[in-house]
């Protein structure tokens, strides 16, 4: 619910966008400036004003995040996209090894930092052949970084530099897994199921240090909603064959679990995680990848495919957890992006409550309703978000999910 007066904010990202549309944002009465910026405010179903971040710093911010600019558009035919997407991409493909950024750290570890060593001279290589074609004729003249500093305002550099200060350990991570398999157990996958889980996971800690929490979320973001394409695509063949036709309930179920998954994706997007040509590149084929990989587990086993889903979502759950314990102080003192205001304090809340099986109908239950006024609340909800995933995934491993939602919510009032 939000006032009817419109402001334009142009809010530049570090590496690059597709344009350079504004964002638009819809404001209460005037807008609150701080510094030389505005900050952008948002009012909740209950009437509450709530400051929002005063800038979408990703990729393709005020061009391609969500409920902004582009909105509920048909898009091109594939042809085009794709020789857009390749135009662009390239271009940064080049910025990144001829001007690449200078606050990259070594991370920890002898593999990782070996990796790194060779990254970077690989890097330089590239560098070399692409400034040499270009004197040669063979690629066009590559263009600077755009300087952005007489854009930016104070207050989106000082924002900036809190979110660039915070940290993930991976040993943060293991201490808190370890706590909950000594509390609750560990779960039982075969062989097969674990191993993909494990290269994930080893991929994550080798190629992010500790200082890149974000983009190491929006990596892990990218790949977990690309189960959920893979059960929906299944079952819907399944239904077109004629082989199964009940699957309506579970679609309906892991669609909203994939909206779910998408809004934490386009959180980590708005706070810079997808700035990184690499990173885009890393996160994007191992979404390919894994999806196919889940194709061929729900054919297998379906129930190994949710076992593979829940391993993936309890360790998001932990990597969250050991995140906002090392950066409680410092994600208290940050405003929440745009995007998670608009998905928390939605007046429209039925697919949050959708995925949510765990809870969705139970007597003396009501619907979660987390608060959302500070990045500390932001990332404390998509932890608990995961944590109703695993739920949910541990409820389709037991084959009778959708007769027991159905159960639990006869006779109550619908949802909204």
């Amino acid at each position: 619910m939000l006032a009817a007066r419109q402001l334009s904010s142009h809010r530049p990202g570090r590496f690059g966008h597709r344009n350079r549309a504004a964002l638009r944002i819809q404001a209460i009465s005037a807008p609150v400036t701080t510094g030389e910026g505005e900050c952008p405010l948002f009012q909740t179903r209950e009437g509450k004003i709530v400051p929002a971040m005063c800038a979408d710093y990703g990729f393709r911010s005020g061009s391609g995040r969500l409920y902004q600019e582009g909105y509920g558009e048909v898009p091109k035919d594939v042809w085009q996209l794709a020789k857009d997407n390749y135009l662009h991409e390239f271009t940064q493909l080049r910025r990144s090894t001829r001007y690449p950024p200078s606050d990259i750290t070594a991370p920890d570890g002898a593999v990782a930092k070996v990796l790194h060593s060779a990254g970077a001279a690989a890097a330089r290589a590239f560098g070399s052949l692409d400034k040499a074609l270009e004197n040669a004729g063979v690629l066009p003249e590559l263009a600077p970084p755009p300087v952005l500093s007489a854009l930016e305002t104070q207050e989106f550099k000082q924002i900036r530099a809190k979110l660039d200060k915070l940290e993930l350990s991976v040993s943060d991570v293991v201490a808190v897994e370890h706590a909950r398999i000594a509390r609750t157990g560990d779960m039982t996958s075969p062989a097969w199921v674990k191993a993909p889980f494990y290269a994930l996971c080893f991929v994550l800690d080798v190629m992010y240090p500790k200082n890149k929490a974000i983009e190491k979320f929006w990596v892990l973001e990218t790949v977990a909603r690309i189960p959920y394409f893979a059960y929906i695509s299944i079952l819907h063949l399944y239904e077109s064959l004629g082989f199964w036709r009940a699957g309506a309930e579970l679609r309906k179920i892991h669609f909203a679990e994939e909206w779910n998954e998408m809004h934490h994706l386009q959180i980590m997007e708005s706070l810079g995680g997808d700035r990184a040509w690499f990173d885009r590149f890393i996160a994007e084929h191992a979404a390919v990848f894994y999806y196919w990989v889940l194709i061929a587990f729900y054919l297998v086993s379906p129930r190994m495919a949710y076992n593979f889903m829940q391993r993936v979502e309890l360790h998001a759950a932990d990597t969250y957890s050991a995140f906002v314990e090392r950066n409680r102080t410092a994600l208290a003192d940050i405003p929440p992006p745009l995007v998670a205001l608009q998905y928390y304090y939605s007046d429209d809340l039925y697919l949050f409550d959708e995925f949510q099986t765990a809870s969705r109908g139970a007597p003396g239950v009501p619907p979660r309703r987390p608060p959302c006024e500070n990045l500390l609340d932001v990332f404390t909800n998509i932890r608990d978000d995961e944590l109703e995933h695993v739920k949910t995934m541990v409820a389709c491993q037991e084959s009778t999910i959708a007769k027991d939602i159905a159960a639990s919510s006869s006779g109550s009032a619908p949802r909204r």
